[in-house]
């Protein structure tokens, strides 16, 4: 299904949740992180449109909201270090969807995607909710992101990326370093804490040098 510019708007969803979700994110992740979560809802917005899944029974734009924009949960200053970041994140996600009385179903959606989104081969796998969430975040770092690049410039505009890469790279590998349980071996936490350790650098920031979007 293809859309025209006019169809797509930067209008987030509202209501108390999409409030409280919003202003989570703001006060407790870094602003750099922040404004990629919110991208990564956007660029997973415009994958649904450019799958042709925006009708699909199983697309729902408020969960997808959920997903996408807590996503980094895990990063912010409501994670303790305690596991690894995702499944810190999703836990603090659930919570935060339990206290305005989401059906458990859901948020045990919205917990697998979050959970899931560094996870290639098995967010993908996962249903329709966990495949856009880790769609949009690889977008904004440059996957595929030739599917939104005519919507790119007004969404980096509201939303600049403040070097995302280095920010979230940063706050992952401070809150990995807190326990054995954030930072398992061949987890995101946990490999890029060593590469830290070993390099300095991790692959992952050298490489945002020549991404698609850049840092």
């Amino acid at each position: 299904m293809d859309f025209s510019l006019d169809h797509f708007s930067l209008d987030l969803p509202a209501g108390p949740l999409a409030e409280a979700i919003l202003t989570t994110v703001r006060t407790t992740e870094t602003p750099a992180v922040a404004h990629h979560s919110v991208r990564s809802f956007f660029f997973a917005e415009l994958l649904a449109a450019h799958e042709g899944c925006l009708t699909d029974a199983a697309y729902d734009r408020d969960l997808l909201f959920a997903a996408t924009v807590l996503h980094d949960l895990g990063t912010g200053d409501l994670a303790e270090g305690n596991a690894r970041f995702e499944v810190e994140g999703a836990d603090l996600a659930a919570g935060l969807l339990r206290q305005h009385h989401v059906p458990e179903a859901d948020i045990d959606r919205v917990w697998e995607a979050i959970a899931l989104h560094t996870s290639p081969g098995i967010a993908e796998r996962r249903g329709l909710l966990s495949h856009l969430t880790r769609g949009g975040v690889g977008i904004d770092f440059g996957r595929n992101a030739e599917i939104v690049t005519p919507w790119e410039q007004q969404i980096h505009a509201a939303y600049p990326r403040l070097t995302m890469v280095r920010s979230l790279v940063d706050a992952i590998v401070e809150r990995a370093a807190r326990s054995d349980a954030a930072a398992p071996r061949y987890s995101c936490g946990g490999e890029l804490l060593r590469e830290r350790r070993t390099d300095g650098v991790t692959a992952l920031e050298r490489d945002a040098a020549s991404s698609f979007w850049g840092e």
